[in-house]
């Protein structure tokens, strides 16, 4: 019995890869661009979309997978059709700028949380406050007499 339900699961995991690597049309859509408007695929009206969505249309029935559908329409269109770009070369630069920008960001706020977490405030209550004698001595007077 634990035989068969250890193929069972092993003949799951091998199909699952399988089952995702089927291609279509509205999950290809997402990520590629027209190349009149400049929009996704999915909300694209234009001639030339249609025209895309056909060639992948086309390259569904012959079975290809997702990767190989990309691959063609870059083929065939040039790299500007791909919404993400690709991940090697000068184009890496368009995924690992913005994550260093974040870092960097980050790290300056911890910077400048640590130093001013650290910053003693002055000795004394005028002092804390940053007032001077004679303006310490007003605030009294006129809270003294707000208190009336």
């Amino acid at each position: 019995m634990r035989a068969l339900l250890a193929a069972l699961l092993a003949l799951a995991l091998v199909a699952a890869p399988a089952q995702a690597q089927r291609a279509s049309l509205p999950d290809i859509e997402d990520e590629v661009m027209c190349l009149e408007c400049g929009t996704a695929l999915n909300v694209s009206t234009s001639e030339v979309a249609d025209q895309e969505r056909e060639f992948i249309a086309d390259l569904i029935a012959q079975g290809k997978s997702k990767a190989e559908i990309k691959a063609a329409l870059v083929d065939e269109y040039g790299p500007r059709v791909l919404a993400e770009p690709e991940d090697d070369g000068f184009q890496l630069a368009a995924w690992a700028v913005p994550v260093l920008v974040a870092v960097a960001a980050l790290a300056l706020v911890i910077l400048i949380a640590r130093r001013w977490r650290r910053e003693d405030p002055p000795a004394g209550d005028d002092a804390a406050s940053g007032l001077g004698d004679d303006d310490a001595r007003r605030l009294d007077a006129e809270l003294a007499a707000f208190d009336r």
